[in-house]
């Protein structure tokens, strides 16, 4: 009998309610940046606009039940449902057709972006074993890209249940114009950048 798919809890929100890191953007890093980059106006200020979440399962192509505890274990870790994601061409190397599943994604925003991020910065990227920073490269476009090899860092992966091990890939998208710019909204946020060895 096919197991059930276990369903994500959705919490209702107090009414009036705003994340911390909202709140933090608001009060605190919109004054910070200005002051650091000597915008004119408020206008100018990068804002953070959505955060992706995406896990590419390889061997997928020979098991849809993969991606299917893929998409559930990304709704677990986001708070809201994952999405399949599909391949747009053939590759019989790979023996894999147009359509197939190939691994899940999730876009957050507003509240649920600003919960996950401080989730990820004050609860998941502490648990890595000998953590010292992420690596900083932008895309050039005032966008990151942070991949994490193993998706059991998140607390809400039960290993017991799970046992498979795979990356997870987080993008925060922004609406800076540089990457430096970009560089200076995240580390505000407390995102744990390498420190540079000058």
């Amino acid at each position: 009998m096919a197991k059930k798919a276990e369903k994500v809890e959705v919490q209702a929100l107090p009414e009036g309610y705003v994340p911390n890191l909202k709140k933090l953007y608001k009060e605190e890093i919109v004054d910070r940046l200005m002051k650091q980059f000597s915008y004119t106006t408020v206008m100018q200020v990068p804002r953070l606009v959505k955060i992706t979440l995406n896990e590419g399962m390889g061997d997928a192509t020979q098991d849809k039940k993969i991606v299917e505890e893929a998409a559930e274990e990304l709704s677990l870790i986001a708070g809201q449902k994952a999405v399949l994601t599909t391949s747009k061409k053939d590759i019989s190397n790979f023996k894999l057709r147009r359509g197939m599943p190939i691994g899940a994604k999730v876009t957050l925003r507003d509240v649920k972006m600003y919960e996950f991020l401080e989730r990820l910065i004050r609860i998941t990227l502490p648990r890595i074993r000998d953590f010292n920073g992420v690596a900083e490269k932008l895309d050039g476009r005032g966008n990151y890209t942070l991949g994490l090899k193993e998706q059991i860092i998140f607390p809400e992966i039960d290993m017991d249940k799970n046992p498979r091990i795979h990356g997870v890939e987080i993008t925060f998208v922004t609406t800076a114009r540089t990457d430096e710019e970009a560089y200076a909204l995240l580390k505000e946020f407390g995102i744990p950048f390498k420190k540079h060895n000058n």
